[in-house]
This record gives C-alpha cells, sequence and structure tokens, in this order.
C-alpha cells in the first residue's frame, strides 16, 4: 500500500525480526536438550513432547490462522500470535519441570503458527508488486539465517547463563515487533472468508496428537499396552473421520483434492520424509556432541555447521541443477546424499571422532539443500493463482506434521538402542534404574560414581542407538528418492520448474 509511504519499510524490519526469533527459537532449542535432560530430569519421551508439542500445534494451527485472520482480521490475529509467542517465552523462562516446558512450548507454537501465515499476507497487503520481491527476499533471509545462528546463538547463551536464557531473547523481540505492528500495520481482511472448519480442526489435531503420543509412549511401555495401541488407534479413527469429513463439507479444512496432482504428491511426500529425517537428526546429534564427544553447548552448536554449510552451498545449486536435469532427478540425487550421509555416520562408535561426523553431516546437508527446494518447487508449480495461498500452507503443514513424527519416531528409535545396549552389571538397584532410566542418564551415573566403566559403556550404548537411528533415516530417505522418481511426471514438472524462478523463499518453509 504506497500510502504508508516509507513506513512500510518499518512493518517488513518489525515482521523479519519477529520471524528470525520463531526460525531461531527450534534451532537453538535442539541444542539445549542435553541440558534440559540434566537439569530438569527430562527423559527422551519429555525431550521428544518439548519439540513435538511445538511443531505439532503450529503445524495444525496454520490453515486455521490463516482462515481467522482473512475472516476476522489479519492484524488482530498476527498480534494475537505475537502476544501468545511473548507470554510462552516468558513462561519458559521460568519453568522448573518439563510439563512446564512443554506448556509453554504449546503456547509458543499457537504463536507461531499465527506469525507465519499472516506475516506473509500482511506483507502481500502492505508493499505494492513492484517493491514484493525485494520485500520478500528479506523475509526469505530471516528464515534462512535461523538455521546456522540457532545453535551457535543458543550455545552461547547455555555456555554463559541458565537454560531458560535460550528463550529469554524472544521478550524483547517480541515486545518490540508488537508495538511496532499496532503502530504501523494496516487492518486488512477477506471480502468473503468462509467460517473455518473446527470441526476438522479437532479431528485432525487429536488424531495426530493421538498418533505421536502413543509413538513416544511405547518406548516406555511397549507396544502391547492398551495406553499405546488404543490411544495410537483413537488417533487413527479420528484421522479417518477427518479425511470422511473433509470430503463431505463445503469449506474443507484441507483440500484433499491437491493430492490427485502427482506433481504436488510427487513434491510434498519427499519434502515431508526429509523434514521427518532432519528432524531426527537435529535431535540426536547434538545430544551425541555433548554426550559422547563432551562438548558445550557452544561447541555442539558449532558442530552442526557443517550441516548448515552443505545445505547452504547445494541450496544454490539446486535451481540449475533443476534446470539442466529435472526435479525428479534433482530430488532423487539429493535423497542419495542424504542416505549416504546417514548410513556413513552410522558407522560411529564411542571412539569415533568429529571428523567422521563432520564428514557425514556435510553430506547429508549437501542433500538436503538439493532436495528440499526442488521438492518444494514441484509442489508449489502445481497450483494455481487461486489455490497458492491454501496450497503452500497445506505443505507447510504436511512438512511440519512430519518433522513432529521425525522427533517423536527416530528419538523413540535412539532411547530403545541405549536402553539395550548400557550394561548396568554390578550397579545398585537405584543406580541402574537411574542409568537406564533416560538417553543420558548412564552417563550422569558414571560421572557420579567415578565409574570409567560404565562411562565407557554408556557412550557405546548411545552411539549404537544414534546408530539405528540414522540407518532408519537413510531408509526413509532412500525411500522417499524412490517415490520423487515414481510419483513426479517426466515432463510436466520439469517444464514447470524450469523456468528459473527462485527457490531459496522455499528453503526453510
Amino acid at each position: 500500500m504506497t500510502s504508508l509511504g516509507g513506513r512500510r519499510w518499518w512493518v517488513l524490519a518489525a515482521l523479519v525480526v519477529i520471524l528470525l526469533a520463531v526460525s531461531l527459537d527450534l534451532t537453538a532449542l535442539n541444542i539445549a536438550l542435553p541440558t534440559l535432560s540434566a537439569q530438569l530430569g527430562a527423559g527422551t519421551s519429555a525431550l521428544q513432547w518439548i519439540i513435538a508439542s511445538y511443531t505439532l500445534v503450529s503445524a495444525t494451527l496454520l490453515i486455521p490462522a490463516g482462515l481467522i485472520g482473512d475472516r476476522y482480521g489479519r492484524k488482530k490475529t498476527l498480534l494475537g500470535g505475537l502476544a501468545l509467542f511473548l507470554v510462552g517465552s516468558l513462561i519458559a523462562t521460568l519453568v522448573s519441570s518439563p510439563a512446564g516446558l512443554i506448556a509453554a512450548r504449546t503456547l509458543m507454537g499457537i504463536g507461531s503458527a499465527a506469525i507465519t501465515t499472516l506475516a506473509m499476507s500482511v506483507l502481500v497487503v502492505v508493499f505494492p508488486p513492484e517493491e514484493r520481491p525485494k520485500a520478500l527476499g528479506a523475509w526469505a533471509a530471516a528464515s534462512f539465517l535461523g538455521l546456522p545462528l540457532g545453535p551457535i546463538i543458543g550455545g552461547y547463551l547455555l555456555d554463559h547463563f541458565w537454560w531458560g536464557s535460550i528463550f529469554l531473547i524472544n521478550i524483547p523481540v517480541s515486545a518490540v515487533a508488537l508495538v511496532l505492528g499496532f503502530i504501523l500495520i494496516p487492518e486488512s481482511r477477506a471480502a468473503s472468508a468462509p467460517r473455518p472448519d473446527f470441526a476438522g480442526l479437532l479431528l485432525s489435531t487429536g488424531g495426530l496428537v493421538a498418533m505421536v503420543y502413543g509413538t513416544i509412549q511405547e518406548d516406555e511401555y511397549g507396544w502391547s499396552s492398551p495406553g499405546v495401541w488404543g490411544v495410537m488407534a483413537a488417533g487413527a479413527v479420528a484421522l479417518v473421520a477427518f479425511v470422511a469429513w473433509t470430503r463431505h463439507v463445503a469449506h474443507p479444512l484441507i483440500d484433499l483434492r491437491l493430492f490427485a496432482d502427482r506433481r504436488f504428491t510427487g513434491g510434498v511426500v519427499p519434502a515431508t520424509l526429509l523434514t521427518f529425517a532432519m528432524f531426527g537428526v537435529l535431535f540426536v546429534a547434538p545430544q551425541y556432541f555433548q554426550a559422547v564427544l563432551a562438548t558445550t553447548p557452544l561447541g555442539s552448536g558449532l558442530r552442526l555447521l557443517p550441516l548448515i554449510g552443505g545445505l547452504v552451498v547445494s541450496s544454490r545449486l539446486g535451481a540449475p541443477l533443476v534446470k539442466r536435469i529435472g526435479p525428479r532427478l534433482t530430488i532423487a540425487l539429493g535423497g542419495l546424499l542424504i542416505t549416504a550421509g546417514m548410513v556413513y555416520g552410522a558407522t560411529t562408535t564411542a571412539e569415533s571422532g568429529y571428523g567422521l561426523a563432520a564428514c557425514w553431516l556435510t553430506v547429508a546437508g549437501l542433500g538436503m539443500g538439493l532436495m528440499l527446494p526442488a521438492s518444494m518447487n514441484a509442489a508449489i508449480s502445481a497450483l494455481s493463482a487461486e489455490q497458492a495461498g491454501v496450497g503452500s500452507a497445506v505443505v507447510m503443514t504436511v512438512r511440519l506434521v512430519g518433522g513432529a513424527f521425525g522427533a517423536a519416531v527416530l528419538g523413540s528409535l535412539l532411547s530403545a538402542g541405549y536402553r539395550g545396549r548400557v550394561d548396568v552389571a554390578g550397579l545398585p538397584p537405584a543406580a541402574a534404574e537411574a542409568a537406564r532410566a533416560k538417553v543420558g542418564g548412564g552417563l550422569a551415573v558414571a560421572e557420579r560414581l567415578h565409574d570409567p566403566r560404565l562411562l565407557h559403556s554408556a557412550r557405546a550404548a548411545f552411539t549404537h542407538g544414534m546408530d539405528v537411528t540414522l540407518l532408519v533415516g537413510a531408509g526413509i530417505m532412500m525411500f522417499a528418492a524412490l517415490l520423487a522418481l515414481i510419483l513426479l511426471p517426466r515432463r510436466g514438472a520439469d517444464e514447470a520448474m524450469g523456468n528459473g524462478q527462485s527457490t531459496h523463499e522455499y528453503v526453510s518453509a
């Protein structure tokens, strides 16, 4: 809107700052997992919920947040999301239990969904078409910078302050963005917007939460427990009911007809499986650095840079490669590189040094940088102008759900692999139980008892669990590469993707 004059760049500054805070938050938290395990007494299931509560809530609310903003006012919804993110961050700095942190992360996830969805809509309203590419470029850069900065900033804060400091940075940033947004952002809403599908939201959210809950609890209680299979069965029934409801309601939460297009499905499915594996890597790698290599949180963040570096480098090469060989082969090549990296990472032992980790993380990062932009653009290319908004939200929703399941499933594999290998023979019953209770338990007990045998056993057990996790992730990525080759058409997607449009805005979406 040209009537805003130069003030619209202040609007952009406010939106970019809060987006950077949102993107920093998730990657910084992964560095804090070992610290949370030690200082909050959080076991693997609690750590999985600290991650999954945020991503699952954010994923399921992306589309409803957009519909609510269109119907009741984008500015109101965005500022409400900012306020919730601020309050959740404040609570997170004050809580002293895993349950309290999970509740705070849930609030932050609700706020994040509104911020992510509505800020893009505000940019479209505020900036005229000739200035929109520059604004969207700044928006994309903020998302992209969160990847490398999150682990480094989070590691520095953890090295110098208490664990809650990783959330403290969100408070002034959110407050400034809230004030600027209130003053500068114009209110807007759609001329006609359908009533949000709250029944569909309830069914989909309930089903997904139940499935994730069962997956996380399986490691503790086993598949035979009614609290596991019963909850997962209820979740499956809710998701089936959601699909049935979606087919008959006039304005569904998700238009399932999008998945009938092979370009859309061939892009979304590999991107979702990649997010599944990527969240698993970010769950286990920082814990490996701190538990086995005995690094500081800052050192752990710096040791993730090969993954980020590989991703950044190959994402720059992705668009030219798509023009040359097409999206099918680009996605498949990326999947094979990730597979190779994870298989190499699965050779890690307790005696392995950082050199091996740096190599497999670099190779995996190179594959991610090729695969994710090409997959996202393949999906987006299938959307008409009328479908662009809701279609993009569907892509992000499915990917974030995949991320929540990735942290849950691969985290459970890590825990199961550890518990099956840690040697607690000869320990007093209480110490033995503490050593097996959580992934880092054996290390804490070994340090307390000054037991070098248990320390070596715990580290070997951790690397075994990580190796199993990486091998499963490698299988998933091989499957993703094959699906891209099978689902994506040979010509249609290639032509749509070969028009030279930039893909960088989708790298961190």
